[in-house]
């Protein structure tokens, strides 16, 4: 079964220790500059959020990239880069949606979540559960309950009567 990296910014205190995880495991030292996940923080509002590949499944990436260097891996589902084949155009980088794509502030090279071969680290290390690795179905149904809430919360505030047809 496929599995995703979910996120659940409600749950997100900031701490970046996903960043750390990350950039140690894949750099061999703690450096969150060089991790392939950002945490971006709104201080006035106490909200932070991990911002990562979605793998999509029509990636952007994929199609602007002018010599095949992004690749689906089907086996895990993810997206990665054959760094044998990337020029280094940077185009993955300006059209990923999410903001997702970088370069290594070291070596110059294009970096993006690899789900790390299935394991991804973040997860494991993930203190609150904010980041989760989990089969699809099971992230399909967590975010209808979290739909759900947040129109039971809505309807809630403004008094509407809900029924059901």
């Amino acid at each position: 079964m496929k599995k995703m990296l979910i996120v659940d910014h409600t749950r997100c205190t900031g701490c970046r220790l996903c960043e750390a995880v990350c950039s140690a495991n894949k750099n061999g030292a703690v450096n969150p500059n060089r991790a392939m996940i950002a945490i971006i923080k709104w201080e006035q509002s106490c909200i932070a959020i991990p911002m990562l590949c979605q793998q999509c499944e029509s990636a952007p990436c994929m199609a602007v990239c002018p010599v095949k260097a992004l690749n689906r891996d089907e086996s895990i589902g993810r997206v990665v880069v054959n760094y044998d084949l990337c020029i280094g155009c940077r185009f993955c980088v300006a059209v990923c949606p999410f903001g997702a794509m970088d370069i290594d502030s070291v070596t110059g090279k294009i970096i993006k979540c690899d789900l790390c071969d299935g394991e991804p680290m973040c997860a494991k290390f993930c203190e609150t559960g904010a980041l989760q690795y989990v089969d699809a179905g099971t992230a399909n149904r967590e975010k209808r309950r979290l739909a759900a809430d947040v129109l039971s919360d809505l309807i809630r505030k403004s008094g509407v009567k809900a029924s059901v047809s």
